[in-house]
This record gives C-alpha cells, sequence and structure tokens, in this order.
C-alpha cells in the first residue's frame, strides 16, 4: 500500500470580530487552497505561567491536533504591529514545549515543517514589526516560512 505524502495544511488564527476581514481572509485562503481551520478564539489558552497550572485550557490538546499539520498557516489582524491577545498566548505557551524535556521531540518536529502568513489591518502593508514577530518565532523553532500574504482592509 501506498502511503499519502504529507501535504496537509492548517489555517490557524484569532481575531477580536469572528466575523471580520481576518475570517474573509481564511475563507478565501481556505477556498483556493484548501486546508482545515482553527480559530484560536474558540479555545481556553492561558497566559503562560511558570508553575504549569492551567486549569480548563485547551492548549495543549490544540498544539497536539497541530502538530499533525506540514503547513500552518498563521492568519491575524495586525494589532498595533502585533497580534491579537489569544494568538500571543497561544505562541508564549510553545515555551511549555523547550521546558519539558518529555515534551522538546514532539516541539523538533516543527523543524520538517513550513508556515505562511496572511495578515490585514488599515494599511497596504504589514508592518516588518508585525511580520518579523512571526518569522522569527517560527524560524527559531525550525520551520521554513513560505509565504506571506497582506490585505488593506480599510
Amino acid at each position: 500500500m501506498q502511503q499519502k505524502p504529507i501535504t496537509n495544511t492548517v489555517i490557524i488564527y484569532s481575531s477580536a470580530r469572528k466575523k471580520g476581514n481576518t475570517s474573509l481572509q481564511v475563507n478565501d485562503y481556505k477556498a483556493q487552497y484548501g486546508g482545515d481551520v482553527v480559530c484560536l478564539d474558540d479555545y481556553v489558552i492561558s497566559p503562560y505561567c511558570y508553575d504549569k497550572q492551567y486549569k480548563n485550557d485547551d492548549f495543549y490538546t490544540v498544539f497536539e491536533a497541530l502538530l499533525n499539520y506540514q503547513h500552518w498557516v498563521l492568519a491575524s489582524p495586525v494589532y498595533w504591529y502585533n497580534t491579537t491577545p489569544q494568538f500571543k498566548a497561544f505562541l508564549d505557551r510553545i515555551t511549555d514545549y523547550m521546558d519539558d524535556e518529555t515534551l522538546r521531540p514532539k516541539l523538533r518536529t516543527l523543524r520538517e515543517k513550513q508556515f505562511s502568513l496572511l495578515s490585514n489591518a488599515g494599511s497596504a502593508h504589514a508592518p516588518n514589526a508585525f511580520i518579523e514577530m512571526f518569522k522569527n518565532t517560527f524560524n527559531y523553532l525550525g520551520m521554513t516560512f513560505k509565504a506571506h500574504q497582506h490585505i488593506d482592509a480599510s
């Protein structure tokens, strides 16, 4: 039996308006390229804390599911040169996998994966600070940057 190649895509997004410009951009991307969609706002993702005492938190479940995808498309509006608070909490919580020796091997699987970025704002271009935050974070994790698409939502 021939094994199916791993070329699957997941679109991970967050926005203060669930049916706003980011959602439209995500839906357009999905229609054109395919992929599953995960809205981080549908989950409880607590801010990172050193003692790792997270109650009723969905981060580990969400992150473990995302590890099954080869291409992560990260989508967010630009909020003051940054992403949404929920997306930022998600990014910060990846540290849990760096801190825990038993979880580190799972984090290393990201080295074989790609990521892309979708952004929108009331400007023709995304600020470099926004783009670089994502690029630097995911490059640090070993993922390969594929593409960025920005939409002027003004």
